[in-house]
């Protein structure tokens, strides 16, 4: 059995009774019902997750940060140059990007993973060298990557996540860096939600009116040559078409976090996912295991438009909105102290019964 059907194979739905205790248990806490909105999902979400009613605290966090360079940069999808994704991982490996400032805040650890970048990284201290590719094909010409590719990237990310967990993680957080990569996000959006182009592509780390309507025709070409539409026969709720929409348009990063995100569901421990790069390829993660949805929160809602749409078809309501559209992990975290609160709650707050306080149904 490949470490992907492992993986898959471990996955349980979320503890339905785990839940329905945790609702229960928010009834009785000295509170109007229902009074922390979002937060008590949140809290009832992550009872699910562990079986557990409480369910333990999201603590430490762990981010990883998967990097990976796009052959579809070639088609002037970005203004920026490839050598960026390289520089980038240098300035999240001396500290010194917004990431390592937010992950400082909220007390989380940062690793970072070579899963596709196109060049040869020095070794350091917090960087996993798994190359599987010195960057992907260009998609809008064919397959970004072959399946055994694919495959490969997904069982960096189940790795990364199981070592994260076993040196005790009990929170994770997706990250990426990748020129280009919000390309390939928006048409893995398009495959797997049937969105059209023009509705999710959007404007990535800043691009003129011209440019975005090129990249929305990049991502229209993408689909069609790689044969990822309804009228060609594509159906993402079957396996073999839902890996290959992932090998044929994803990047190698994409594949990564799918890996991560399926790799903590097997674990049951609660993933929170950044934006659209994350939400794109929990798409994919979701339609190889349903059921890994359930370990899933979206920290927050990009400005890229694609990441709505994607949100939406995993039926995830994100924690903060506000225009973020950096990446790295930054929404993810952000909303890490608004889930560890969450949970703090069915901690440390009293019932009305035992702080005495009557009930107005009581």
């Amino acid at each position: 059995m490949s470490l992907l059907d492992e993986t898959i194979s471990a996955i349980r739905p979320p503890d339905q009774d785990a839940m329905a205790r945790a609702r229960e248990h928010q009834d009785r806490l000295t509170k109007p019902r229902g009074a922390l909105g979002a937060l008590e999902d949140v809290a009832v979400r992550l009872a699910g997750a562990a079986g557990a009613c409480p369910p333990p605290m999201p603590e430490p966090a762990a981010l990883a940060i998967f990097a990976a360079d796009h052959g579809v940069h070639a088609q002037g999808v970005s203004p920026w140059p490839q050598e960026v994704t390289t520089q980038m991982v240098a300035n999240f490996l001396a500290g010194g990007a917004v990431a390592n400032a937010f992950a400082a805040s909220a007390g989380a650890s940062v690793t970072v993973v070579d899963v596709g970048v196109a060049a040869d990284l020095p070794a350091a201290s917090g960087l996993r060298a798994r190359k599987v590719a010195y960057g992907t094909a260009d998609l809008s010409l064919g397959p970004a990557m072959t399946g055994d590719q694919a495959e490969a990237a997904l069982a960096v990310g189940v790795e990364v996540a199981r070592d994260l967990i076993e040196a005790g993680g009990r929170c994770l957080i997706t990250g990426d860096m990748g020129i280009a990569n919000t390309t390939a996000s928006a048409a893995l959006i398009c495959a797997y939600t049937g969105r059209n182009p023009a509705e999710v592509t959007g404007r990535g780390t800043g691009i003129d009116d011209a440019t975005h309507q090129h990249k929305i025709d990049i991502v229209r070409r993408a689909l069609k040559v790689n044969r990822l539409r309804e009228a060609d026969g594509f159906a993402p709720e079957h396996r073999d078409d839902a890996l290959r929409a992932l090998a044929a348009v994803g990047g190698l990063e994409h594949a990564a976090i799918a890996g991560f995100i399926l790799g903590a569901a097997a674990a049951r421990v609660p993933v929170i996912l950044d934006g659209v790069i994350a939400g794109s390829a929990a798409l994919a993660a979701v339609a190889l295991a349903p059921a890994a949805a359930g370990y899933c929160v979206a920290g927050h809602r990009s400005a890229e438009p694609g990441h709505a749409a994607a949100l939406d078809h995993l039926g995830l309501r994100p924690l903060v909105d506000l225009e973020l559209r950096l990446g790295e992990g930054t929404g993810g975290l952000l909303a890490h102290p608004l889930v560890s609160a969450a949970v703090r709650v069915m901690h440390e707050v009293a019932t009305f019964d035992s702080a005495g306080v009557t009930d107005k149904e009581g």
